[in-house]
Parts: structure tokens; C-alpha cells; sequence
């Protein structure tokens, strides 16, 4: 049973909304449907052997170097987009700012029912991609990236966990979720593959494992 909060209060509307959630393969119809279906495990390790490896490196990294967030479509945000995405029962005032809703964050199981709750993440962070190849792109390359809504790089999770991510690779942070990994190795390679972005030794070696599991 997913844990159910509203701004760190029990609230009866998330509660069902929480029972609800956790029918279904990803214990989640709102964790299924938020991300783009990732490829397959088959494809995600055929993807993973043919990524170069290589050693990461830092140096010049700027979180501004990548432009969040940009229209995406009306007076809608890329954050106020996948918030409305990956939301049940959202409602929006004029500026596309989510004024009620409901959202169950895949990575740790909680639902909330307040978008301040909520962080947009970047599955392979903006750090992670400058150290992997994204250094060499223009902004506009580094741009589309950070605001990709087509390939399964951006969803909605609880805000803490988040920032508890931080800029890891699988090498060393996971969702808590053991139901999810899957979802989110095959993620991850595939936004790799798409990006032409290297891994390291240990994230491959990671990868791997995870994989051979889906």
C-alpha cells in the first residue's frame, strides 16, 4: 500500500486515491501512464552494450547552462505540462499553475494532493549528462534535453526524494520502489542511447544487473 500524505497531512481524498494506486502492474494506473513507456529490458540491454565507456567529468558544470523550464504548450511550463501529465483530477488556474489534483510519485509509493509536494525530475540528471557528453552540445541541444517531454527523461515524484537523488546514477541511488527499477534502468538507457551519452564503468556494471533482472 503506497503511503498517502497531503503536504505531510492523512487526508481521506488521497487515501482512496492510494488504494486506488496500488491495483495494477507498477502498483500505480498514474505511475504506468506519467512516463513514456520506456523500451523494452531486451532493447534497453542491446542499447546499454553499444554506449561508449568513459570517465566522467565535471568540469564547467552549471546547472544554467541548461534552460528550465520553457513553454511547452500554451501558457503551459514544461513542470506545470508534466505536472498535469502525470496528475489525476488535475485542475489549472489561467497561468496552467495546478491548483488540486492528485499525484502518486513512482519512486517511493506516496501520493499527494499538493503540487508543492512535488518535484519534476530529471531521470538522468542535468549533472550526469554534462559529465557523459552533454559539455560538448550547445545550449539549444542542452535545452531540448532538460525539457524533453517526448522520451521517458522527465515525471513528477515526491519532492524530498528528489533532492535526496540528487545528481546519482544507478550505481549508487535507486528508487526505493523495488517494482520500479525496472521501469527506470530501461528508462535511463534508453535516454542514454537517444543523447549519444556515455556511461561509466560502475554505472554499466549497475545497468547490468538491474537488467538482467527485468
Amino acid at each position: 500500500m503506497p503511503k498517502i500524505y497531503a503536504r505531510r497531512r492523512l487526508s481521506i481524498l488521497a487515501a482512496f486515491t492510494g488504494l486506488i494506486a496500488s491495483v495494477g502492474l507498477f502498483n500505480g494506473p498514474t505511475a504506468s501512464a506519467a512516463l513514456p513507456t520506456p523500451v523494452s529490458a531486451a532493447t534497453a540491454r542491446s542499447y546499454l552494450a553499444s554506449l561508449t565507456v568513459a570517465t566522467e567529468n565535471r568540469t564547467g558544470y552549471n546547472r544554467d547552462l541548461f534552460p528550465t523550464w520553457i513553454t511547452i504548450s500554451g501558457t503551459c511550463n514544461t513542470r506545470e505540462y508534466i505536472l498535469k501529465r502525470d496528475g489525476t483530477n488535475v485542475v489549472t488556474d489561467s497561468s496552467c499553475a495546478a491548483t488540486s489534483g492528485s499525484w502518486y510519485s513512482p519512486y517511493d509509493g506516496a501520493t499527494w494532493t499538493a503540487a508543492s509536494d512535488l518535484d519534476i525530475d530529471h531521470l538522468v540528471p542535468l549533472a550526469e549528462a554534462w559529465d557523459s557528453g552533454a559539455s560538448k552540445w550547445t545550449t539549444a541541444q542542452r535545452q531540448a534535453f532538460a525539457n524533453d517531454v517526448t522520451r521517458p527523461q522527465l515525471l513528477a515524484v515526491t519532492d524530498n526524494v528528489n533532492q535526496a537523488k540528487g545528481d546519482q546514477d544507478p550505481a549508487t541511488w535507486m528508487p526505493s520502489r523495488t517494482a520500479y527499477r525496472c521501469t527506470y534502468v530501461r528508462a535511463w538507457v534508453q535516454v542514454k542511447y537517444y543523447y549519444n551519452l556515455s556511461v561509466d564503468s560502475a554505472e554499466k556494471t549497475a545497468l547490468q544487473n538491474y537488467l538482467s533482472a527485468c
